[in-house]
């Protein structure tokens, strides 16, 4: 099987930043958001970053005129009936894939593989939730998806290993680093990175130190060029209390359990960058 054409569901930053490496890679791809505004700033997103790198003289000005022509925009899912591949990166909400995996086993042709770009959730049980478990698999992209090199791998129980082996294949030629992780919650990279996340939210609930000293220690003391506090606003603190409790109840064990201020900040519509406020403030400030 060869992959020709990608298709990648969510225009958020992470979906955008797929869809921006596997263009720039030579691919064509489809970029599906029910939100044409979405779409919109994707495609801003993308232009901006593309400057940049001829800025850098990482690419030249063609090659990003090149990668934009491969991008088309779609607010409907049918556009994806001739994909190889799709990979979602939609809100880390179970029965929200599954659902959307239910509806792509109906529209994508028989040999599209469908991914999922989830930083937790089982990719066995979204497997199930189609017709063609053999060929879901996990492909979880750090954020910043241009910058970031490492993908984890992560075959479904029921994944065909020529699936597997083409989906890691694919993400080499992407330029990154694929690493395979078994399928267990949180997987390797969050299960390691949000508990820590958590665990710096608990020393803030307990005035240990400030939002900014919690930062300095880890970026000055742990060499981090981010600190924990700040990672949270910038991957979201309602995807990071998702995370938490796929850990809490994976593994049922009370290491996992997530902050309480980090709960009551989501219940508060406190989700860091995206929503404007976290732990900082992201609003701009008028004269």
């Amino acid at each position: 099987m060869q992959i020709i054409e990608v298709g990648v569901i969510g225009a958020g930053q992470m979906g955008n930043g797929i869809a921006q490496v596997i263009a720039q890679a030579g691919y064509k791809v489809k970029l599906c958001d029910l939100n044409a505004a979405a779409l919109e700033a994707a495609l801003f997103t993308i232009n901006k970053n593309l400057d940049f790198l001829v800025n850098k003289e990482k690419i030249s000005q063609q090659q990003k005129e090149i990668t934009l022509t491969r991008i088309e925009c779609h607010q409907d899912l049918s556009a994806l009936a001739n994909a190889d591949l799709v990979i979602e990166a939609i809100v880390e909400n179970e029965k929200i894939k599954s659902d959307l995996f239910k509806q792509l086993d109906g529209i994508c042709k028989d040999s599209c593989i469908l991914a999922s770009n989830t930083s937790s959730i089982s990719i066995s049980k979204l497997a199930n939730a189609t017709h063609r478990a053999e060929r879901v698999i996990g492909l979880h992209f750090m954020n910043p998806v241009p910058q970031m090199k490492l993908v984890e791998v992560i075959p479904a129980l029921q994944t065909n290993s020529d699936i597997f082996n083409l989906c890691f294949a694919l993400m080499e030629n992407l330029g990154k680093n694929p690493v395979k992780v078994e399928d267990i919650p949180g997987f390797a990279a969050n299960r390691i990175l949000i508990p820590m996340i958590n665990e710096a939210i608990f020393c803030l609930y307990e005035g240990v130190a400030s939002a900014e000293e919690i930062d300095t220690i880890s970026q000055l003391g742990m060499s981090h060029k981010m600190g924990p506090l700040a990672l949270a606003d910038l991957i979201g603190l309602d995807t990071c209390l998702s995370i938490m409790e796929v850990l809490y109840d994976g593994f049922k064990d009370s290491k996992y359990r997530p902050c309480p201020l980090l709960v009551q900040m989501v219940s508060a519509g406190r989700f860091g960058r995206k929503s404007g406020q976290g732990f900082y403030s992201y609003l701009k400030k008028t004269a």
